[in-house]
C-alpha cells in the first residue's frame, strides 16, 4: 500500500472516500473539497457507497469533476450512508481490510461511530485513514464545532419561533422535541435563540415536577403560553424515582438505542399536572435534512481541504478539526475519547432565564 511523503506533492494516490452514520448537511461540501483538491494533483478518487458497508461490499463508484458538480448546496451525501460497524458483521473486518489494500488512503466522514472504527482501523491496522468530524450534535471532542449543526440548530431556531405564534394564539404549552442523544447542544442554544421558558438536556437531572413548576410560575406572571425543548436524550425524571430513557426496545449496529417520543409524554405530564393544555411537536429527521447553512458549506469545505492535505502528506489516523478560526490536524482518537458536553455554566445562563 502506498503512502505519500512529506514534499512528494506529485504521487500519483488513490484516495477513497465515505460517509458513515446519519446524513448531515455539508457532508457533499467535504466530498467536493476532497475530490476537488485530488483531481487537482491527478490522482484518482473513488466513492465508497454506504459507509463501511461499502467496503465490505467493494460497492464503489469514481468520483470525477462532473459528479461533484453542483452538489455544494445539496443535503443528505451523494455516497449514500449507513450505521455499519466492520466489527459486528461476520467477516466485517477481513472485507474491509482486503477493500482497504487496494486504496492508498481513506477519508472517513462522519461523527463518533464511524471515527471510532477508523481509529480503531488505524491503531490495529495500520489502515491510512484521515477522518472529517461531522454530527449534528455537535458532540465531538477535539474540535469547536462540527459541520451540520448550525444547520441543525437554525431549523430548530425556526421551528422554535413558528411554535411561539401558535402557542400564544391558543394559550398552550408547546413542546418542542428535538435530536440529542448524550449532548443537549441543539435544545439550548436553539431554545436560548428561540426564546424557549424551560429547556432539558441529558446534562441536567431537571425533573418533571421542577419542569411545571417553571411553567406555573410564568403563568402566575401574567403569561398565558410557554416553550419547552427537549432533547430526545434526555431522562424523563421524577422526584424520588429513577430516571427513564424513551426509546425503542431495538439497538443499532453500535449498540445505541433508538430514540424519540419523550416530547409526547413530558407533554402529557405536563398537561395532567398543570391543567394547561399542551401540544407537542417532534422535529425528528427534519433536523437533518435539506441545503446547508453557508457557515456548514464554508466549514465542511475547509474540513475538507486539510483532510485532503493530510493524505497528501501521510498523516494517518488524524482528523481535521476547528480550533478558534484555524482548521488543525489532531488524532482521531482524541475526537471519539469522550462526548463534548454542554457544560453548566452555559446551561446556568440559559436557564437564568427561564419561567
Amino acid at each position: 500500500m502506498m503512502s505519500a511523503e512529506p514534499g512528494a506533492s506529485m504521487a500519483t494516490m488513490r484516495i477513497g472516500i465515505l460517509t458513515g452514520g446519519g446524513d448531515c448537511p455539508g457532508l457533499n461540501a467535504v466530498i467536493r473539497a476532497v475530490t476537488r483538491r485530488a483531481l487537482d494533483r491527478g490522482d484518482e478518487v473513488v466513492g465508497i457507497l454506504h459507509g463501511w458497508r461499502g467496503l465490505i461490499d467493494g460497492n464503489t463508484r469514481p468520483l470525477g469533476t462532473r459528479d461533484i458538480s453542483g452538489i455544494l448546496p445539496r443535503g443528505g451525501t451523494i455516497l449514500r450512508t449507513s450505521r455499519t460497524n466492520p466489527y459486528k458483521v461476520d467477516g466485517g473486518l477481513e472485507a474491509t481490510l482486503a477493500s482497504l489494500a487496494g486504496l492508498d488512503a481513506l477519508v472517513a466522514i462522519g461523527g463518533e461511530d464511524t471515527l471510532g472504527v477508523a481509529a480503531r482501523l488505524y491503531a490495529e491496522h495500520d489502515a491510512p485513514v484521515v477522518g472529517v468530524p461531522k454530527t449534528i450534535d455537535n458532540d465531538l471532542s477535539a474540535t469547536d464545532y462540527t459541520f451540520g449543526f448550525d444547520t441543525a440548530l437554525s431549523i430548530a431556531t425556526e421551528a422554535i419561533d413558528r411554535l411561539h405564534s401558535t402557542a400564544e394564539s391558543h394559550d398552550r404549552v408547546m413542546v418542542c422535541e428535538v435530536m440529542g442523544r448524550h449532548a443537549g447542544w441543539i435544545a439550548l442554544l436553539s431554545g436560548m435563540a428561540g426564546g424557549a421558558d424551560v429547556v432539558l438536556i441529558p446534562e441536567q437531572p431537571v425533573t418533571v415536577e421542577r419542569c411545571c413548576e417553571l411553567i406555573d410560575r410564568r403563568h402566575r406572571r401574567g403569561k398565558d403560553f410557554s416553550i419547552v425543548v427537549v432533547s430526545e436524550g434526555w431522562e424523563l425524571r421524577f422526584e424520588g424515582s429513577d430516571a427513564q430513557l424513551v426509546a425503542a426496545p431495538e439497538a443499532d449496529a453500535f449498540g445505541h438505542a433508538r430514540l424519540g417520543g419523550i416530547g409526547a409524554v413530558l407533554a402529557g405530564e405536563i398537561e395532567q399536572r398543570t391543567g394547561f393544555e399542551t401540544r407537542v411537536t417532534q422535529l425528528g429527521h427534519v433536523q437533518r435534512g435539506g441545503s446547508p447553512t453557508a457557515h456548514d458549506r464554508v466549514l465542511a469545505t475547509r474540513f475538507g481541504l486539510r483532510a485532503a492535505d493530510l493524505v497528501f502528506e501521510g498523516s494517518f489516523g488524524m482528523m481535521a478539526s476547528l480550533r478558534g478560526d484555524e482548521i488543525v490536524a489532531v488524532p482521531i482518537a482524541d475526537a471519539v475519547a469522550g462526548l463534548k458536553t454542554v457544560p453548566p455554566a452555559l446551561y446556568a445562563q440559559a436557564e437564568a432565564l427561564f419561567g
